[in-house]
Order: C-alpha cells, then structure tokens, then sequence
C-alpha cells in the first residue's frame, strides 16, 4: 500500500512552521508593549494558550490510534486557519488572546497528528524522519523569523494576512497529497489494542524524558517571552532580538545536518538526548553573565546545540518503544508534555522576575536542568536492558 512520501509531510510542517513564525516571536512583546499588559498576565495568557495546545495534543494523538489521520489533519489546519483570518480583522484586547487560545489547540493537534503521520512512513529509518521534520520546522523558523521583524515595523495586521496565506498553501498540500493510501486506509486498532499499555521499563524511561520536557520548556519558553522584555530593556533593539531566532532556526538547520553524517556512527539515541540537555543548561549559566548582545548570541548558539542535539531524539526515542497500536497516543503525549511546560513557562518567569530577578530566573534554570539530565541518567541506566523495541 501507498505510503505517504516523506516530502509533502516535511513540506506541510515547514508551511505550518513559517505561518507561525509569524505570530509567537511577538507574542509577549506585542501584549505588553502594544496592548500594555502586564508580564505576569501575559504569563496567564501564554499559560492559557499552551493548556489548549496540550489538550489538542492529546485529543489529536487518541484520535489519530481511532480513525482517518487524513480527515483529522484537515480539520486542525482548518481550524488555525479560520482562527488566523478573523485575526486580520480583530488583533486587539481580548480579540488577540482569545485567538490565541484557538491556535494553541490547532498547533498541538496539527504538530501531533505530522509527528504521529511520521510513524506510518516504514520505508526510512525513524530517526531519520524525526531529524527531518525537526529540520523542516526550524527552516520555517529561519524563514519566517527573518521576516517577521521587518513586517511587524510596517503593519501588524500585514502579519496575520501573511500567516493565513502560507495555511491555505498548508491546506492545499493536506488535501492533494495526504491521502495517501496507508493514510486513508490505515487500519484502526481494536478497542483492546487502543487500551494496551506498553512494558513496565519501556513507561519508567518515557516517563522520565516527558518530566524532563516539561522543566526544559518551562525555562526554553524565557527566550520566547521573557527574554524579549529584558533584552529590549537594556537597550537592545527588537529587530536584533528577532535575529536571535533566525540565528536558532539557521543553526539547526545546520545542526541537524550534521547530526545526520553522524547518525551513520553514532546509533545510541540517549547519549545525544544526555549531550543535548547538558548544553540547554549551559546556555542560562552562559545568561547570567550576559551584558551585551554578543553574550546572548554566544548563549543562543549554545542553547541551539542542545535544542537541536535532544528534542528530535525523544519522539524517535518514544516511537521505538510504543507498540504500533498506541503510537499515535504517546506522540501525542510527547507533545502534551512539552506543551504543559510552555504553559507554565512564561508565568513561572514572571512571578520569578517579579519577586525576585532575571540573575535567579538564570540560575533556576540552569540548577533544574541538571537536576532532570541526573533524572534520566539514573532511569535510563537501571531501564535500558530490558526495554522492549517496536518498529
């Protein structure tokens, strides 16, 4: 049977990843500058958007183990695309949150549904599929935060148009070219194999990376929202901060390229996840020392060498060992719980800022990270051996 070819599922991420390039760089400065809200009610704003995101994971990812993917991955771009249309007309207060909330839970139900597309495709190597779609992802990135700065100086509203255009494009691909036949006439587990439950060693390793997205997004999502906030405060312009992320999404295009020459030596998926986690930390210690825009390049570069070494690993990881039955369910987990991290990420670093300081926000950051990188040490050392592998 027909699979879905790899390309058009990399061309519609990249879509999807370009269209909201366009919105979330400017999230927190847009509400807090523009709209004049404060950072902690941002904080519960962004929270808000991330639950929907997290609930639009896991509906998308059950949903995906109990019927046609093709009609699933229709109905979330086109619930983000209406939502980004009535943007064009209405991107005040609360037009703008409440929109908000809507793409969260498209986002999460979209990215799901690519990422769980991902397991049906057995003519490549997992990692290979996850390291593409993460490549793919992250060149929407580059394309759409190298723009995005430019065209928020012209027009905000010239944003919202830009987005909804590249998810009709997105929408386009879906309907030619994802009805694949192993997509539409994909079998669906019975009701007993939607209820299995995977090997007791296989749960305690996933267990310990979910936990540890949630504490790597909480603080990954100070870039996102807060740091534009500290960056614009000491003087630096927005558009530089802008280019941090063209510089994050360039490098793990980049990144990503190597990591695929190096998959042909290098086969132990953990090791890059442990590599991947230490940089992350190494990346705020680098913040707390950063006084000057060079400084926060320098963290950046480090921070991408850990994005793009660990999270494409964990999905690859979280697929092998998750029966063919529930795999839809537990990459939709893997999202959910990235997501409730972004969730609690923005308000965590404002009640920290508030109370506290940017300097302890750092050091937090830095000390959790470890802390999950031993977690996983630990879990994964005592599990491994007797894990069971699934294709």
């Amino acid at each position: 049977m027909r699979e879905l070819r790899l390309r058009w599922l990399l061309l519609g991420s990249l879509f999807s990843s370009i269209g909201m390039s366009f919105i979330w760089p400017l999230t927190t400065i847009y509400l807090h500058n523009r709209l004049g809200i404060s950072l902690t009610l941002v904080g519960v704003i962004l929270l808000f958007y991330s639950l929907a995101n997290v609930v639009g994971s896991i509906l998308g990812g059950r949903l995906f183990d109990r019927t046609n993917p093709y009609y699933l991955s229709i109905g979330g771009v086109c619930l983000s695309l209406a939502t980004l249309v009535s943007l064009i007309f209405h991107h005040g207060w609360p037009a703008f949150p409440i929109s908000l909330i809507f793409l969260g839970f498209g986002s999460g139900w979209t990215l799901t549904i690519v990422n769980s597309l991902g397991t049906t495709i057995h003519s490549r190597d997992g990692r290979y599929i996850y390291n593409m779609l993460y490549f793919a992802q992250n060149l929407g990135i580059v394309l759409g935060t190298a723009l995005v700065g430019f065209v928020y100086s012209i027009s905000v509203t010239l944003l919202f148009v830009i987005a909804a255009s590249l998810f009709v494009l997105l929408l386009a691909v879906v309907l030619l070219r994802y009805n694949a036949p192993a997509v539409v006439h994909r079998k669906v587990a019975a009701k007993h194999e939607q209820t299995a439950t995977v090997p007791r060693h296989n749960g305690r390793i996933m267990s310990s990376f979910f936990l540890t997205l949630v504490i790597v997004w909480i603080m990954y999502e100070q870039w996102s929202s807060n740091l534009s906030v500290y960056m614009t405060g000491m003087g630096i312009p927005m558009r530089d901060y802008s280019m941090l992320w063209t510089l994050n999404a360039g490098l793990i295009v980049v990144f990503q390229m190597i990591l695929g020459r190096l998959a042909h030596y290098f086969h132990n998926l953990y090791i890059q996840v442990y590599a991947g986690i230490a940089f992350i930390a190494l990346s705020f210690v680098t913040l707390i020392f950063a006084k000057d825009y060079l400084h926060f390049v320098i963290a950046m570069v480090i921070l991408t060498m850990g994005e793009a070494t660990a999270l494409p690993a964990i999905p690859a990881i979280v697929n092998q060992l998750t029966p063919a039955a529930i795999k839809g369910k537990y990459q939709g987990m893997s999202n959910a719980w990235a997501s409730v991290g972004r969730a609690f990420g923005p308000l965590f670093g404002g009640l920290v800022i508030d109370f506290a300081s940017y300097t302890s926000l750092f050091v937090t950051a830095a000390l959790a990270i470890l802390v999950m990188l031993g977690v996983n040490l630990v879990v994964v050392t005592k599990n491994r051996e007797s894990v069971t592998l699934y294709k």
